[in-house]
């Protein structure tokens, strides 16, 4: 396998399968102060997941899953300075429509190797994760692309470590914070949608979260993502897995497989990678207003509603996150990702159900990614897929 650009490589990303019933509706009556458990008039009726554990839905306690996840290094984007020695096409990069700097093309037994252009159901893909970042990864123009503070509720730009109700996170050489635990912010904030308006209440008014994380912010941009893969324990109780990597990666070794040895030696080729693993991606910009309200983001990314999933970026990328850059990259590629180019508003109270559906997975514990996680620099234009594509899940 080749690249434009060389390169070794692989892999990997985000989505999943739930076991809750997606009507939301008591967490709706317990933010208009409703007793635990009791809906208020007007709502439907649904599960009470208030005093609810996680291991209560089913009965599965081994998850099978458990040691798959390969902790690859993470590797150099380039060797003694060349660029010709990338690890693979990157993620999160401009998806603006009509943007084409990008510099990869991924050959694989001299064909061009293609990322997944319909839907992961229909390409056998099963999600096995559901996390977000703080501010996104990717930019898109007119949408995602702000960098100033005037479009969030910190009061800081792009790039900086943030956390509304602390302030600025500074990190020691050993990646603590200083002064707060780790557990108390995102390393890095990404850009933000336009949409806030300090003026506005819906984006100011503060939502009290009862099973997402703290550092959740009414008015915060967040990008969301589903990784899938077909080596999931798809169907099964394991399905859902934290971190992703294990549900990725679950069956790979009882199909005779391994990473990234195979993927090195020739056993497992890119197209494989990109056909077998990849990631849906979306933005929205938290509001406190209850018509916005979406009820089951746990499956992954909205589609067939107004602009939702109409506008869709395909192309070949990585696994992200804010401790990688344009310096060190992710050995997880060339894994298709479907972006979403439109930022989207969506009430605090669909986190909350989304995070409850989280916390209500077993034998998983996926109480780790119920917070917001920094995010990835974008991506330079030397380590971008060449070949964007676009589609239309609407």
């Amino acid at each position: 396998m080749i690249f434009t650009k060389h390169a070794t490589l692989f892999l990997v990303s985000t989505f999943g399968i739930i076991s809750v019933a997606a009507d939301g509706g008591g967490i709706r009556a317990l933010d208009k102060g409703g007793k635990k458990g009791k809906k208020s008039k007007g709502d439907r009726r649904g599960p009470n997941l208030v005093d609810r554990k996680a291991g209560k839905f089913v009965s599965q306690t081994i998850n099978i899953c458990e040691g798959e996840d390969p902790d690859a290094d993470d590797i150099p984007c380039f060797e003694n300075g060349v660029i010709d020695a990338v690890a693979g096409p990157q993620a999160g990069i401009n998806v603006t429509e009509g943007y084409d700097s990008g510099e990869i093309t991924v050959i694989d037994g001299g064909v061009v190797v293609e990322p997944i252009t319909s839907t992961f159901l229909e390409a056998g893909l099963c999600p096995v994760n559901v996390h977000w970042h703080t501010g996104a990864e990717h930019t898109s123009a007119g949408e995602y692309d702000c960098t100033t503070r005037e479009c969030g509720p910190t009061g800081k730009g792009t790039g900086r470590r943030v956390l509304s109700k602390y302030g600025l996170l500074d990190k020691k050489a050993d990646g603590t914070h200083r002064g707060l635990s780790d557990d108390d912010g995102p390393d890095r904030q990404g850009f933000r949608c336009s949409h806030y308006d300090k003026n506005d209440p819906k984006f100011t008014k503060p939502y009290h979260f009862k099973f997402c994380s703290k550092e959740m912010t009414v008015g915060e941009t967040y990008e969301v993502h589903w990784p899938h893969g077909s080596f999931g324990a798809c169907n099964t109780p394991s399905q859902y897995q934290t971190p992703f990597y294990k549900g990725l990666f679950c069956n790979l070794g009882r199909a005779g497989l391994s990473f990234p040895e195979d993927v090195i030696n020739g056993k497992i080729s890119s197209q494989t990678v990109a056909s077998n693993f990849a990631l849906q991606g979306q933005v929205y910009t938290i509001v406190n207003d209850e018509n916005y309200y979406y009820p089951d983001l746990f499956r992954g990314m909205i589609t067939g509603v107004k602009d939702f999933g109409k506008d869709i970026a395909v192309y070949l990328g990585s696994s992200t996150g804010s401790d990688r850059d344009n310096t060190i990259c992710s050995k997880y590629a060339p894994i298709t990702w479907q972006m979403d180019r439109k930022c989207h508003l969506i009430s605090a109270s669909s986190f909350d159900k989304l995070c409850a559906d989280m916390l209500s997975q077993t034998p998983t514990d996926m109480t780790a990614d119920v917070a917001p996680k920094g995010a990835r620099l974008l991506v330079d234009d030397s380590l971008s897929d060449s070949n964007v594509k676009t589609l239309n899940l609407n």
